[in-house]
């Protein structure tokens, strides 16, 4: 039965490299090092939409706190 959401569904390395428009040797670096979820099925590296989704709100909520912290770190060096 087809789904009309989004919900559960599964990527593959290119199609999350277009969704984040970034190169699929960036997706292959990142699932390498556990820096976005992702799993592989007989050795080939899926992601789950919303966990991706999930991960994208996470960046964004913590980017300002590290561009704050980076410019609070520059002004103590001398």
């Amino acid at each position: 039965m087809p789904r009309n959401n989004s919900e559960g569904e599964i990527l593959t390395i290119k199609e999350v490299a277009d969704y984040l428009k970034v190169t699929e040797r960036t997706i292959y670096r990142l699932a390498g090092a556990k820096k976005i979820p992702a799993f592989k099925v007989g050795g080939t590296w899926r992601f789950s939409r919303s966990d991706i989704e999930s991960w994208i709100k996470r960046q964004s909520v913590s980017s300002p706190e590290r561009a704050a912290s980076k410019a609070s770190n520059k002004g103590d060096r001398k």
